[in-house]
């Protein structure tokens, strides 16, 4: 798992050259545990050229960086899909493993290693532009005994180049 970490990451900070689309994210989060601190979160991507196009769906490789108001960062690399409708309308999708680390035990989620998945609705701007609200969630995938996981609500700006 370490390797397929590895290799996603570098994938990502290579084609961050060619990069195609910028992402930056504001919203909310919520620990699944007693005692957490559930606060603001910011959250910044950067997305290579799609490697793989199929009608309107597109597949591209992209890291994240998202940082909690309460210190909490989660660094990952990984997966994007996106899917155009006719009407400029889309929905988006990820899946990022990472490393996270938290600024205080009660917000630990188990392990430094968590996986984060989102899923998204938004709307293609004239310019190009895209605005989206998405979810996310990111836990061990039960590689840890403690799985507590945390989920968050973004309002999402992507700028293309």
């Amino acid at each position: 798992m370490k390797r397929f970490l590895a290799v996603l990451i570098f994938i990502a900070a290579t084609n961050s050259a060619f990069a195609a689309d910028y992402v930056f994210g504001l919203g909310t989060s919520e620990f699944n545990r007693n005692g957490a601190d559930s606060t603001g979160i910011f959250s910044a991507e950067i997305h290579g050229d799609p490697f793989f196009r199929k009608n309107r769906f597109s597949l591209s490789v992209f890291g994240v960086a998202t940082v909690h108001s309460s210190g909490d960062l989660f660094v990952g690399a990984g997966l994007s899909g996106l899917f155009d409708f006719n009407n400029n309308w889309f929905i988006e999708g990820s899946i990022a493993p990472g490393f996270f680390h938290e600024s205080r035990a009660n917000n630990d989620l188990g392990s430094s290693f968590e996986i984060r998945s989102l899923l998204g609705a938004g709307y293609q701007l004239q310019s190009g532009d895209r605005i989206s609200l998405a979810i996310t969630h990111k836990s061990n995938a039960g590689v840890s005994a403690t799985n507590p996981g945390v989920n968050a609500v973004l309002l999402r700006y992507r700028h293309s180049f």
